[in-house]
């Protein structure tokens, strides 16, 4: 038994219900997720940010649950315990030691031995640096093995030790040359990470190549200077022009409208090239990135990202910080409307995961606090 999945055209909005020509669907609503974003938030103040790992557990279960992948909806089989059992292995395997190596590099440093001292120190950053690139790798394993769809998980036998030596030279090489290999260390960084991961009996392929966003980086590269000459120019201008109406008073108030007005040109200027880049990256990665006989896109454009993002602002401060709360949900839903597939799925091809099942959640993940949802 086979389904064949062809939305090329299908061009679901971010805001629409759920689409049933769509391969992905969601059809979560703010209202039903309200009453677990804020007994989550209590719960995480009265139990002193303790109950944080079982909230994250209880917002993907909802997520997942609303969540339509072709005729099936998703199910996450995680728990806050895993996820805080996670952190304690990491804050006692890895949090003490480092702590130690700090206070212990300190010490050589105030005893004379700077040298010494300033190794352990480089050391320690060194170490953060692998480990980060190991918590990305061990993170989505994770994920993918708490992921149920008809039944079946996803995972990897890679325990993601060596993509952390990877995530170290291939971020030192794209920062190397300028920075100008950025795009490079993205992509090829994605590539080796998601070509370790499989789900069901089908491994994940990606081949996102660098050149195809090089250009939205270029000009977020060159973007500074242009940004800078033209909020000198604007800034200038200010001044010139509040000294003809004010004189001496004039000018002085005219620097500052100037000033202003160059800081938002910075700001803005460079947040919506980051975004366009961004939005290029995310397309060029996923629309490389194939399970199978299956092949993923990611429609959204620069105008979409931007209408997001603005949107996460406003509701944090309408809501006087009370709306962060529901930025998971709002990124979720982003991405799930926004996310399609086009081939054919022959069922009755597909077993259950022969990968080995990650037994704690994602302690190192939170410990550095990075990732995706």
């Amino acid at each position: 038994m086979g389904d064949t999945i062809d939305n090329s055209g299908s061009g679901q909005d971010a805001g629409a219900a759920d689409d049933p020509n769509s391969a992905f669907g969601f059809n979560g609503t703010w209202q039903e997720f309200a009453p677990i974003a804020f007994t989550n938030l209590l719960l995480t103040i009265v139990t002193l940010g303790i109950y944080r790992f079982w909230a994250t557990a209880r917002e993907r279960r909802y997520l997942w649950s609303r969540s339509r992948f072709v005729d099936e909806r998703l199910e996450w089989a995680g728990t806050g315990l895993e996820l805080f059992v996670g952190f304690l292995i990491v804050l006692v395997l890895f949090g003490l030691p480092y702590f130690i190596v700090s206070f212990g590099a300190q010490a050589l440093i105030a005893r004379g031995y700077e040298m010494l001292g300033l190794a352990l120190l480089a050391g320690s950053v060194l170490a953060i640096f692998y480990l980060a690139g190991v918590a990305r790798f061990r993170a989505l394993r994770y994920r993918l093995s708490r992921t149920r769809w008809r039944g079946i998980r996803g995972g990897s036998d890679d325990n993601g030790f060596l993509f952390g030596l990877s995530y170290m030279w291939k971020n030192a090489v794209g920062w190397v040359p300028a920075g100008l290999l950025i795009p490079w260390s993205m992509t090829s960084l994605w590539n080796e990470r998601w070509n370790q991961m499989s789900f069901g009996p089908h491994r994940f392929e990606a081949r996102a190549e660098s050149n195809a966003v090089f250009v939205r980086f270029l000009l977020f590269y060159l973007a500074p200077i242009v940004l800078v000459v033209g909020g000198g120019i604007l800034a200038a201008m200010g001044m010139l022009a509040g000294r003809g109406i004010g004189g001496e008073d004039g000018m002085i108030v005219g620097g500052v409208i100037g000033a202003i007005g160059f800081v938002l040109i910075i700001y803005l200027g460079l947040g919506l090239i980051a975004v366009a880049f961004y939005a290029a990256f995310y397309r060029e990665v996923v629309g490389k990135t194939r399970w199978h006989d299956l092949d993923f896109s990611f429609d959204a454009r620069t105008k979409d990202w931007i209408k997001l993002l603005v949107g996460d602002v406003v509701l944090v401060v309408i809501t006087l910080g009370i709306g962060l709360i529901f930025l998971t949900y709002r990124h979720w839903k982003f991405f799930m409307t926004h996310l399609e597939a086009r081939g054919e799925i022959l069922l009755d091809d597909l077993t259950q995961s022969t990968t080995a099942t990650a037994r704690h959640g994602e302690g190192l993940l939170d410990a550095f606090d990075i990732g995706a949802i």
